[in-house]
């Protein structure tokens, strides 16, 4: 059986108050639940792949905080339908998503669990990334809500992961030299300079590979690479975590389409997305999927 997206949502702070990761992450959870029309009790794991969170929290689990902002399985015993909720982080900077869906199949193909959720959100520890002119991603947070398809032909193929050699030039950390008594809401993140551009050959490299290794006809396939952003997205940052989240949603809306549109939001000649995420490490990865109907 093959995994595929049931629903993808994102959601962005509506600057009443200083952005939450959980908060974020709940409400794209909640949308793409809304979107699937399932309820919150039908998820049985939760994986929280988001790197940056308000106040640099890192205990207790985000998954866990998100876990209860949805209201998944929260009392198995006095839930009408109960069902073990379970729910854990998974750190792997802008490749969390796709290290997530490995996890995933894994999960669905023992059967120990019939729907999966993913959520991905960062935000500034300050609550605000357009307060720092040095901090380069939004606050923007995705979600993916996975299930089985009867289908063998559909879904996600294998995910596979890369590490370029040399040191990274990207990373981010508290810089407990210099953060005093502000070390709650500042973080450092520091990019070499045309850091973009190797990140971005590097990308293509595991792209090709891939492509290589599965036979995987370039032509018809649409890549969704770690550049893929949004008007109300860009204008206050790139897309970190959330980048696949955000890609996925773009090319099903057709916004990336070039003129084989079939006005239902369907682009004949790619019939198959192909996954792209790069990030520190230097590290990457990718993973193919074909969308039901398709």
């Amino acid at each position: 059986m093959g995994m595929v997206i049931t629903a993808a949502a994102t959601a962005l702070p509506d600057r009443s108050a200083p952005a939450s990761a959980v908060d974020l992450a709940g409400r794209a959870a909640r949308s793409a639940l809304a979107r699937a029309k399932v309820p919150a009790s039908s998820i049985g794991t939760l994986i929280n792949v988001g790197v940056y969170r308000e106040h640099n929290t890192f205990e207790p689990a985000m998954a866990a905080l998100v876990q209860k902002d949805v209201g998944i399985n929260l009392d198995y015993i006095t839930d009408p339908e109960p069902a073990a909720g379970f729910s854990f982080d998974l750190m792997n900077g802008a490749c969390g998503v796709l290290a997530a869906v490995q996890v995933g199949q894994a999960l669905l193909d023992t059967g120990s669990t019939e729907r999966l959720l993913i959520t991905a959100a960062d935000v500034h520890p300050g609550g605000d990334a357009r307060r720092d002119a040095d901090y380069p991603y939004a606050d923007l947070a995705g979600a993916l809500l996975l299930e089985r398809s009867a289908d063998d032909g559909v879904g996600f193929g294998p995910v596979r992961h890369y590490t370029a050699d040399g040191p990274t030039d990207v990373e981010g950390y508290l810089d407990t030299a210099t953060m005093g008594r502000h070390g709650r809401t500042a973080i450092t993140v520091r990019r070499e300079p045309d850091h973009a551009e190797r990140l971005g050959a590097f990308a293509a490299r595991a792209a090709a590979d891939y492509a290589r290794e599965f036979g995987i006809d370039l032509d018809r396939t649409l890549v969704i690479g770690p550049s893929t952003s949004a008007d109300d997205v860009g204008a206050h940052g790139e897309p970190h975590t959330a980048a696949p989240v955000l890609g996925y949603l773009a090319a099903m809306d057709g916004v990336r389409h070039d003129g084989h549109d079939d006005g239902h939001g369907h682009d004949h000649r790619h019939d198959q997305l192909l996954f792209v995420s790069v990030g520190a490490g230097p590290s990457a990865a990718c993973a193919l999927y074909r969308p039901e109907g398709r």
